[in-house]
């Protein structure tokens, strides 16, 4: 069965928030006032960056991309992870490194829930 747009986008959200809360969890540089709301919000906040802002950037930082053989995608997830913590103030992010950090365990945490999400489609 096919997930709608809604439904792709709640996943998104889903593992978004889910990513943050574990970051947050192992790294020290992050603040969310220990609010599950605050990592809500920040994970809706960071998928709707990833579903507009972020393309443009993948576009942009191609050359950077290609010439990186894709590794310039972790610095990407790092940069929308900063422009999270910018847009909502009440989850911060106190320098880049940890930015990037966070950007590497929500790409894990989102290639382990899509890769049980397919399993089970199949």
């Amino acid at each position: 069965m096919k997930r709608g747009l809604i439904g792709r986008f709640l996943i998104r959200w889903l593992v978004c928030s889910l990513g943050l809360w574990i970051a947050a969890g192992i790294l020290g540089s992050i603040d969310y006032g220990n609010s599950t709301g605050v990592v809500v919000i920040a994970g809706l906040v960071l998928a709707i960056i990833n579903i507009t802002i972020k393309p443009i950037i993948i576009i942009l930082s191609l050359p950077a991309i290609l010439l990186t053989l894709g590794l310039f995608t972790i610095v990407v997830n790092g940069v929308t992870v900063m422009l999270a913590s910018y847009f909502y103030d009440s989850f911060e992010v106190t320098n880049f490194w940890a930015a990037l950090f966070a950007g590497i365990v929500i790409g894990v945490v989102n290639y382990l829930v899509t890769t049980i999400l397919e399993d089970k489609r199949t």
